[in-house]
Order: C-alpha cells, then sequence, then structure tokens
C-alpha cells in the first residue's frame, strides 16, 4: 500500500529548516537516519537523547508533505504527559498542527483502543458508558458487594486477606471470542461454586451497568477484533503510518493487540523508546512475544545530551534489559554518595539542597528544580530501616491514592486544551464523564451519558450542556468564577436523577479550586540560599529532566532488600549486571531510571553501614563521598 506523502519532505534542506525552527541541533547520523527513513523499524534511545524532539521534528516533516484527506498519521503514547509534549512541538510548528485533527490521530493507547475499537463494541451491545476507571470502578463494586444478592462472596472475602483487593481489581481478558473474569491472582473459590458465580455476576453487572476498569477495555476491544476480521484491515488502511512511542512500557496484552492491527504490511509502524527505563513489574511478559521491543536490529540513540560521561558511565553500567554504551556529551556534572545512620537520616535532604547550591548554577536548580526521588512512598511492616521516602521527609503530605482535590478543573484545563486542538467532542465527553464519576458517591445510580442530555435550553440537560460550553471555554484561573460554575452545576445535576441525593459533602474535594501552577513561584530559594527540592517517587520522575537529583535508598518489594546498597556494588565493580539476581536488577532498573534525570548533580543516599565497603572503589572512579553530619554541610 503506498503511503500518500511527498518524499521531498524528508530533503536535507527541509530537516535543516524545520529543525532551525524548532531550535534543534542534528549533529549525529543517527538523528538524520531515523528522520529520513520511511520503513518500519525500532529505535532504542538511551536517556536524555532527544527523543521526543527527533519524534516532533519528524512528524512535523510528515504534516508538511501528507497528501490525503481521509487517511492519516497515527501517533499513539503511554500517558497523557508524553503524548501532550508531541502536541506541543507540533503546535509550535504551523505545518505540525494539521496532524492535531482529522483525519489524524494523537493520543495515548488507552484513548486508541477506547476511540476505535472498545467504545464501537459496546455500544453495538447497547451498553451505555458511565466510566472507564479504575478507582471509580473499585468504588463502584464494593458499594455492590454490599447487596444481599452477593451474600456468600462477600463473607468468603471477608476472610482473605486480600478480599476487596480481589473484587476492586476484578477485569476481563479475552479468551478465544470469550470475555472471562480473573482478577490479581488465583481466586480461593472455584468458579462453580456460590461464591464463584456471585463473583463472575457481580463483574458482569458492573460492565452492562457500564462501569469498567481500563483493562477491560483492552479485553473488549479484542474480542471485537476477533469476532470482526475486517476491521483490523479497515484500520490500518485508515492509518497507513503509525508511531508508537515509549514502547518499554507496552504490556503483553497491548502488544499483542497492536499486533493484530498493524502487523498486515500494509502499514509502516515505526517504534521508539527505552527498554532500560521498562520499570513496571507487570510488564515483563512482554520479553517473550517475537515482536516483542526492541528488536534484535533495532536502530540506536545512544548519544544523551542531558549528562556528561560520568553519568553516562554509571548509566551504562546499569542497563538490564539491553546492554548500551551511553555517551554523554552534555554538562560534565557531579556524582556523590551521602552516607547516614539512623540518627542523621533526617539531614540526607537538606544536606543534598545544599550541595546542589554549591556544585549548580541557580539558574539551572530554578529552571529544572532539584528533585528527590525513592522508589516507595509509605513504609511497610518490615522493622528494615530506612524503608520509604517517609523516614527521609516524615512531614511530607504525599497524595494517597484515589487523591481527588481540585478533580474536576484538572479535567477541564485538559478539555480546554483539547478543544484548543480541534476535537471539541472528546474535550466536552471527557470533562462530562469527569462530572459523572465526580458525582457517583452522592448519585449512586449515576448520571446519563452525553448523548442523552437535552439541547433545549430550557431543561436540565440543556443547562448543563451550556456549563459544560462554560467549563471549555472560561478562563479557570479566577476561583470565585469557578465556585459560581460549580454551585451552578450541583443546583442543577440532581435534577437529571430519579433518586434524592446523597451528602453532597463528598463533592468537597473534586469540585474544589486549584491554582494554575506557576513554576517559578512554586520552587523557591531559602534564606540561606538554596533551592528547595521536589520529593516524588523515581516511578513519576521518567521522561523528566532535573538539574540535580538525589536517589534514596528504600526498601525493595520483598522487603528484604535495600536498593541503593544492593546496586552499589555493581557500581565499584563487585559484579555483572548480568549475572546479578533478579532482586539486583530490579533495583538497578529503578536506580537506572532515577540516575539517569539530571543535568549536573547526581547524589545517591545510603546507610553508612551498607555502603562504607564500596566508598574506596567509588571515589577511585570519580565519586564524591559525604557523611552528611560533615559540618561544612551543616552550615
Amino acid at each position: 500500500m503506498t503511503i500518500p506523502y511527498d518524499p521531498a519532505s524528508f530533503a536535507k534542506d527541509r530537516i535543516e529548516a524545520a529543525a532551525a525552527l524548532l531550535g534543534l541541533d542534528l549533529p549525529h547520523h543517527e538523528q538524520w537516519d531515523f528522520i529520513q527513513q520511511m520503513i518500519s523499524l525500532d529505535l532504542q534511545a538511551a536517556p536524555g537523547s532527544g527523543k521526543t524532539s527527533l519524534v516532533g521534528l519528524k512528524l512535523a516533516l510528515l504534516a508538511q508533505g501528507w497528501r490525503s484527506a481521509t487517511r492519516g498519521v497515527c501517533v499513539i503514547s503511554h500517558t497523557n504527559t508524553a503524548k501532550d509534549e508531541i502536541t506541543a512541538r507540533l503546535d509550535a510548528v504551523p505545518a505540525g498542527r494539521s496532524l492535531l485533527q482529522y483525519p489524524h490521530f494523537i493520543g495515548t493507547i488507552q484513548s486508541f483502543v477506547n476511540t476505535f475499537l472498545a467504545l464501537p463494541a459496546l455500544r453495538s451491545m447497547k451498553v451505555e458508558i458511565q466510566t472507564v476507571d479504575d478507582e471509580a470502578y473499585a468504588a463502584a463494586a464494593l458499594r455492590l458487594l454490599e447487596r444481599p444478592r452477593y451474600r456468600v462472596l462477600k463473607g468468603t472475602l471477608e476472610r482473605q486477606r486480600d478480599g476487596h483487593q480481589l473484587i476492586s481489581e476484578a477485569h476481563f481478558v479475552c479468551e478465544g471470542s470469550h470475555l472471562s473474569v480473573v482478577t490479581t491472582r488465583p481466586l480461593p473459590f472455584s468458579a462453580d461454586t456460590n461464591s464463584g458465580k456471585q463473583f463472575d455476576h457481580l463483574k458482569r453487572r458492573l460492565a452492562r451497568d457500564g462501569l469498567f476498569r481500563y483493562d477491560d477495555m483492552f479485553a473488549v476491544a479484542e474480542r471485537h477484533l476477533l469476532r470482526n476480521p475486517t476491521l483490523a484491515e479497515a484500520t490500518a488502511t485508515r492509518f497507513p503510518f503509525v508511531l508508537l512511542d515509549e514502547m518499554q512500557d507496552t504490556s503483553a496484552m497491548q502488544q499483542r493487540l497492536l499486533d493484530k492491527i498493524f502487523t498486515n504490511g500494509h502499514t509502516i509502524v515505526q517504534r521508539v523508546g527505552d527498554i532500560n527505563q521498562r520499570i513496571f513489574d507487570d510488564r515483563g511478559d512482554t520479553q517473550t512475544s517475537p515482536s516483542a521491543f526492541p528488536l534484535p536490529m533495532s536502530a540506536e540513540l545512544p548519544v544523551s545530551r542531558r549528562f556528561g560521561s560520568k553519568i553516562a558511565v554509571l548509566a551504562s553500567n546499569l542497563t538490564v534489559h539491553r546492554p548500551q554504551r551511553i555517551e554523554g556529551t552534555g554538562p560534565e556534572g557531579s556524582i556523590a554518595l551521602l552516607l547516614f545512620d539512623e540518627d542523621s537520616v533526617g539531614q540526607v535532604v537538606p544536606v543534598f539542597e545544599r550541595l546542589a547550591s554549591s556544585l549548580v548554577p541557580q539558574n539551572a536548580l530554578l529552571h529544572n528544580p532539584p528533585r528527590v526521588l525513592g522508589a516507595r512512598r509509605h513504609p511497610g511492616s518490615s522493622a528494615k530501616f530506612p524503608q520509604s521516602l517517609a523516614c527521609y521527609v516524615p512531614g511530607f503530605q504525599f497524595p494517597g491514592r484515589g487523591e481527588t482535590r481540585g478533580l474536576l478543573i484538572t479535567s477541564a484545563r485538559t478539555a480546554q486544551e483539547q478543544r484548543r486542538h480541534g476535537d471539541s467532542h472528546a474535550a466536552v465527553q471527557q470533562l462530562w464523564n469527569t462530572v459523572r464519576g465526580a458525582v457517583r458517591p452522592c448519585a449512586p445510580e449515576g448520571l446519563p451519558p452525553l448523548a442523552r442530555l437535552d439541547r433545549d435550553p430550557s431543561t436540565a440537560g440543556g443547562r448543563i450542556r451550556a456549563l459544560l460550553n462554560s467549563l471549555l471555554t472560561d478562563a479557570l484561573d479566577d476561583e470565585n468564577r469557578w465556585q459560581r460554575l460549580t454551585q451552578q452545576l450541583l443546583e442543577v445535576l440532581p435534577e437529571l436523577t430519579q433518586a434524592p441525593w446523597d451528602d453532597h459533602a463528598a463533592l468537597q474535594e473534586p469540585m474544589s479550586y486549584l491554582p494554575v501552577e506557576n513554576p517559578t513561584v512554586r520552587h523557591l530559594i531559602s534564606e540561606s540560599g538554596t533551592v528547595t527540592s521536589v520529593v516524588g517517587t523515581i516511578q513519576s520522575a521518567k521522561g523528566e529532566t532535573h538539574a540535580a537529583t538525589l536517589v534514596l535508598e528504600c526498601l525493595d518489594r520483598t522487603g528484604k532488600k535495600h536498593d541503593v546498597a544492593e546496586v552499589l556494588a555493581l557500581l565499584a565493580g563487585a559484579g555483572d549486571i548480568a549475572r546479578a539476581s533478579p532482586t539486583v536488577r530490579r533495583a538497578a532498573q529503578l536506580i537506572f531510571v532515577g540516575a539517569t534525570r539530571p543535568t549536573h548533580l547526581l547524589a545517591l543516599a545510603a546507610l553508612r553501614e551498607r555502603a562504607e565497603p564500596y566508598t574506596e572503589a567509588l571515589a577511585e572512579r570519580g565519586w564524591a563521598i559525604h557523611h552528611v553530619t560533615e559540618p561544612w554541610l551543616l552550615v
């Protein structure tokens, strides 16, 4: 099948002109190879290699030469953050903006599957979608479990330590052309028992009511493809060029689905990612697939412009999934090891901030603030020390699972961005679904889908549509205006339900106002001149760039080993990552992601007694070894 684009779009002069417009340098032949090749390929890109910038440049060039009004470019990522980065780059180039509208698609893999497969399948079964959200589903499942119809199941689950998790995380998988119900582990009862039958019935009852988990949609989509063999070919015809970003985070289920659609030979599929940044535990099974990323003959971008040679050498020694010699051409930064004991653990973060202020230019710290990262947010039941981020920053309030504060205004701002890029229907749909999910604790029977809202301005549905339009068009930077809008919503919404609402107090958090973040204000300079660091998990920092990064030693998921201590032996030359134990390799995966964030300073913190056997070897490799009680660091 011919790809409808003008090959001249990738001529040298056009590439140079577009790169100059975007402020990009292209000094490496690997960059040119990726931009100019229009064949199916895999690109293994090191951290800081400018992968996202190259993707944006290639798509902008492709947009200039695209020659079809009905067939488009499909760009799939795994997170809204990555999708937003790509759309922002395209929006900066006049020609690139054409990819932000029909017939093209740019979005997450979840939105792609929902839009083209799962939602059409459910509509064909006359299912009205209430919500697709793991946490909203869990709350609805636990409420339904309280009904007498499920009394036996409830009694059985109450005898399990993870009974609520079993019912909350039940999801569909496609087996043949049938949807089976599974959960986080093998169930403690068989399918033909009363508990087994009630478990299956509860899941399917929620599905009939339109309540789904994210993974459910992939199973529904896979069954839809199996039952409609021509659908895959039609989708591939619609999108003759597909670019898959962040491929390292693709699960086996997602890979299988993508293979069914795009491996017919008619579509160019270019996959981009860094397999060594794959840290999600449930993703490991993709390695057994013949199409698992990256293929053996994949192209590479081994040059990182984020950091210099010291951090590059460290990172190269932690490439677990695929060995890669990373070349660092960025700032020649520093690596430090901070040693502490139980009495001085509270000094680790302040010492890091002082160290960063002494080694990193202040303007760099203000532009990309220092980050403090750890693998675990909260402590577990183990007596080992330290366990988590909370051991180092005990007063810090980490957002918990199910955090809903400002949910509606956050969704409204995201929807406004969608609308700005021409996808008004998706914007209002997303906004309305957020409202429906937020009010479910007050209105258990739920609100109707958007399509069923009346358009007559004199009706409740018409007034709701007008308020949604206000949420999509008003400047959401005034708290009083926001409170008036949400109050009007709360006055009209109950008219859409037949049953009276419960206490409105549950809506206070999701409908609360959040000010627009201003990065130049958020990161303050203390009286001593240090720039305040931002605390978070390693997992949450993927894709970020920091001026300085501190990776804190935490207990691993087994509750027996500490991640930084396990990795220090490798970095000191006392082991080989290829022959390391699974525990050490898991720790190395996490530390790799954290260690490849900074431009100027990488610091690791470890308990003194575990780290001291390696300090001499690390110092010989150019590391600075600091005890956090050193007087000059405490000034």
